[in-house]
């Protein structure tokens, strides 16, 4: 199967020292990548939000460390 990417021109004004910390601290080479990976961080944000929203909803109940066969932590006793 082969996902196809739609790229959008767009012509953003932004602040320009904003800007090139973001380039920096994300390691990005170019300023768009940088912008990209800004904009899919915050997609992930907001789509973990709507889920964690869900949260005594009733549209899900179960225990997510159980079904994932999380390891309980022992409390250390002094």
């Amino acid at each position: 199967m082969v996902h196809v990417i739609h790229m959008k021109r767009a012509n953003l004004v932004l602040d320009e020292d904003t800007l090139e910390e973001a380039t920096r601290l994300s390691g990005e080479k170019t300023y768009s990548a940088a912008v990209m990976r800004a904009l899919e961080d915050f997609v992930r944000r907001a789509k973990a939000r709507q889920i964690l929203e869900l949260r005594g909803s009733g549209l899900w109940e179960g225990d997510l460390p159980e079904m994932r066969g999380d390891k309980r932590r022992k409390k250390k006793t002094s």
